[in-house]
């Protein structure tokens, strides 16, 4: 069996994250979606999230090509994550490319070209210019 892995936040769910999992999930047998708590949402990265984590992950659980959604919670749980699941590709989106190329050694790592024509930093910033 084939296991594949990607990390994100996946808040304000849109077609481009659904586009990331059914190429993602076609690289392999069995998916895992690794997503950022709430907390470490707003400690590391300085996101607060539009939907909880409990939420997020409600809706990822949802997605015919994820199998399993496990919480992120640190920066370094990806290199245990890599061992414990026994994953064989790493997959992440390509604005992120070269950032985890470290763990090149552990298993593939592919990123995989975003959808141009939408992420959730435009939703939000269509979302607030719209409400003026």
């Amino acid at each position: 069996m084939k296991r594949i892995i990607t990390y994100g936040t996946f808040d304000l769910l849109h077609y481009g994250h659904i586009n990331l999992l059914s190429r993602a999930k076609a690289m392999g047998d069995y998916l895992i979606v690794v997503l950022s708590t709430d907390e470490f949402n707003w400690n590391e990265k300085q996101k607060k999230c539009y939907f909880s984590y409990d939420v997020r992950k409600q809706l990822l659980e949802a997605i015919r090509y994820v199998d399993l959604v496990i919480p992120e919670s640190s920066w370094e749980q990806k290199n245990t994550d890599i061992a414990e699941y026994h994953v064989d590709v790493f997959v992440m989106g390509d604005d992120w490319k070269g950032k985890f190329d470290f763990l090149s050694g552990k298993c593939e790592v592919v990123y995989l070209e975003r959808t141009p024509e939408i992420s959730t930093t435009q939703i939000k910033n269509d979302l607030f210019s719209n409400s003026r």
